[in-house]
């Protein structure tokens, strides 16, 4: 498989998770050429995106849908040449993050310490714990009625060491890639190897989930482990947000 059909699978993989949390809320709408999904009380995915190149045409429409759902991210995909990301730029927009994506070709299976334990989030109690310590980890919150509607369409996973929830995780397939999303510790449990040992329970699940890739969007925290564990650069993200 070749980096143009890697670069599809991870948008694809991305894309379709927003889609798929935001439907069972109706907070997935359809604007061609924009889709946005924009959950009440969460702080994710709240997203506006495009699978083509943008231009300055685009950008009032761009605003409209900004002005009637404030708060929404709109990540640029650096695929396509052109320096459209400067429509944002010169518009009033900040970048909020960067993120790289990132694929592993799937073949062994890692060998785990199995110093954690990983419980998929299948009911209320766990969907409020896991949403209580994602944003120990990270600067937003995935509300626990997110959870709730997409048990069956999403595998979320609490963390635990010694029987304390210490970290999050979510796994979405789409065809043969396997995407490891919300991989967080918190804070007082890192320095002790457990992402990477998050990351290799990931990467074997979707191994039996017979997935020839795994793919991600890496953080400038995360990215050294992942880079580690064998993952390849695609391409950069960069998140923009109206100031």
């Amino acid at each position: 498989m070749n980096n143009i059909n890697l670069i599809k699978d991870n948008i694809d993989n991305l894309t379709s998770l927003w889609k798929t949390v935001a439907t069972p809320l109706l907070s997935y709408h359809k604007n061609d050429p924009f889709q946005f999904s924009q959950i009440k009380n969460s702080g994710w995915p709240n997203r506006l995106w495009f699978r083509e190149d943008i231009t300055e045409e685009n950008l009032p429409q761009i605003l409209e849908i900004i002005e009637k759902n404030p708060g929404l991210i709109i990540p640029y995909w650096d695929i396509f040449g052109s320096n459209s990301n400067e429509i944002f730029e010169k518009n009033g927009f900040k970048i909020r993050i960067q993120l790289m994506a990132m694929a592993l070709k799937l073949g062994e299976k890692f060998p785990v310490e199995n110093s954690l334990t990983f419980k998929r989030v299948l009911n209320e109690n766990d969907a409020k714990t896991w949403s209580d310590i994602y944003p120990l980890s990270f600067s937003y919150v995935i509300s626990k009625e997110t959870l709730v509607h997409n048990y069956e369409n999403v595998k979320f996973y609490l963390v635990h060491f010694d029987e304390k929830p210490i970290g999050t995780l979510t796994l979405f397939q789409t065809g043969k890639t396997m995407g490891i999303h919300g991989v967080g510790v918190i804070p007082e449990m890192r320095k002790r190897g457990f992402a990477e040992e998050i990351m290799k329970f990931a990467i074997n699940e979707a191994i039996d989930a017979d997935c020839e890739y795994a793919q991600l969007q890496a953080s400038p925290l995360g990215k050294g482990i992942y880079t580690r564990l064998g993952f390849e650069d695609l391409f950069l993200i960069t998140n923009y947000e109206l100031t």
